[in-house]
Parts: C-alpha cells; structure tokens; sequence
C-alpha cells in the first residue's frame, strides 16, 4: 500500500476518490440526515464545523495508516454521495472492517453496491486482503441485503453493542473472504 495518496476507483457509474475541502458541505449534507445516521454508530453531525472535524478526522485515519475513506461520487457530475471506508485495517493479518454511507436522496439506485464491488475488488485484488467485516444494525434491512449481495457471510449477533444518542443497538456480525468474494464475483460476470 502507498500511503502517499489514495487511489481514485472507478466503477460504471461512480466513482471512489479523495474528499476533500470542497465535499464539506456534502459531508454534512449526508451526515446530518437522522434518516441516514439512523444505523450508524454515532449520532448526526449538529452543524457544519462538525463536518469539517469529520473531514479532518478522514485525512488523520488516512495519514496514521489507520483507515482509507473514500468519497463515492457519480462519474457524470463528480457530486459527492457517500462515503465507503476501510478501517482497523490490519495488513499484518491481511483484515480490514468496512463501512458506508450513502446520501438519503441517492437511496434505490444501486449506486452502494456498485461502489462496495469496485472496493472488494480493491482490497482482495490490491491490498491482497483476505477477510473483510462488516458490522450492520439487524433493524437496518437495506444494508443486510446490501452485504449479503456481496457474499458477506453471518457470523454473529452482539447483543446491545452500540449506545447512540442514548439507544442501545444490537449489531449483526459479517465476514467476507477471498474466496468467497471471488466466487460471487465469477458468478456476476
């Protein structure tokens, strides 16, 4: 991996890049939407500067070696829509967790799966990954669908993982390997 910059991906319709100073209010736009940070982790972003604390937050991961996020954005206006990650990357054990978010209004085009194939393809093709996680709220039916899609294997289920806004959430645990990812990867072509 060269950690000098992160490499733009392209897909048919989207694309995995950089995000940078410009895509803020995008970033905040996605991820001050209740709908959006329903199933996530952490609670919606209060206001702007929140968002350029998260973009900062982005480029550290990125500079400490901890985590590459990348902006997904539609190849015919470069519009930011979402975010793909891969963190608690360990390339000691060739693992990484993944993570996404896609803009409320982008919902039902197809554009997240797209973006999390062309992301596989990176991480088992490139960074020569083996397993890859997912971690996905059990209520959050879109996003099961979504990884199962991808081959994403059930592992487990953590009872009351998560306290957001003063929710408890359960958490759905997925793993995807190589192989398996290869398999269904030889099945969509």
């Amino acid at each position: 991996m060269d950690w000098k910059s992160l490499p733009t991906i392209n897909a048919s319709r989207v694309s995995l890049r950089w995000i940078s100073e410009d895509d803020v209010d995008a970033l905040y736009r996605i991820f001050s939407n209740p709908e959006v940070m329903r199933y996530w982790s952490t609670p919606p972003l209060a206001d702007r500067n929140a968002a350029v604390k998260l973009l900062s937050e982005i480029h550290d991961g990125f500079q400490r070696q901890m985590s590459l996020k990348w902006g997904i954005t539609r190849r015919t206006d470069d519009a930011l829509i979402g975010t793909a990650t891969l963190f608690n990357l360990n390339l000691d054990s060739h693992r990484a967790e993944i993570g996404y978010c896609l803009d409320r209004t982008q919902w039902g085009n197809g554009y997240m799966n797209e973006a999390l194939q062309a992301l596989l393809a990176y991480a088992f093709e490139e960074l020569g990954l083996h397993r890859i996680e997912a971690d996905v709220d059990p209520r959050n039916s879109a996003s099961l669908l979504t990884v199962e899609r991808l081959g994403f294997q059930r592992e487990g289920y953590l009872r009351e993982r998560w306290q957001v806004n003063g929710e408890i959430q359960d958490t759905v645990f997925y793993g995807l390997l190589r192989p398996e990812w290869q398999a269904v990867k030889s099945l969509t072509k």
